[in-house]
């Protein structure tokens, strides 16, 4: 079994946003040369999180919208004792930093519309994306 593994940074640009990685984990993939094993794609961050869905404008602000309803920023968190952004490190350990997809034949299994996407719910920041491909 071989492993290919590739660090990335993306820019977010408002305290809650969006970025579709899909194209930098699919070019990861075939950087690393592997048809067939898995792709882990994870967030090492504490207040953003990975989602799979379709990338569409309107579904973009249902997303940011229903998790802010159930993590609203105001909420009564004790961590923003400390740190206005209690919300968000909630959002990541409920919904998860990481993903694991099947690659068969070089190719990521998805579906039709589902896309990459990194949610940061703390930023704007740079924000690292470790890819992670293991297989023959």
């Amino acid at each position: 079994m071989r492993v290919y593994v590739k660090e990335h940074t993306v820019s977010t640009r408002s305290r809650e946003d969006i970025v579709n990685i899909t194209r930098l984990v699919e070019d990861t993939v075939r950087e690393s040369g592997i048809k067939n094993g898995l792709v882990l794609v994870y967030v090492p961050h504490a207040t953003a999180l990975l989602i799979v869905n379709e990338d569409e404008p309107g579904l973009r602000t249902d997303y940011l919208k229903k998790i802010l309803e159930i993590f609203p920023r105001d909420g009564d968190y004790l961590h923003n004792r400390i740190d206005d952004n209690g919300n968000a490190h909630l959002a990541s350990a409920f919904i998860g930093s990481s993903r694991v997809f099947p690659l068969v034949n070089g190719r990521i299994v998805r579906g039709t519309w589902q896309e990459i996407m990194l949610v940061d719910l703390d930023g704007p920041r740079t924000r690292r994306v470790v890819v992670e491909v293991m297989g023959e």
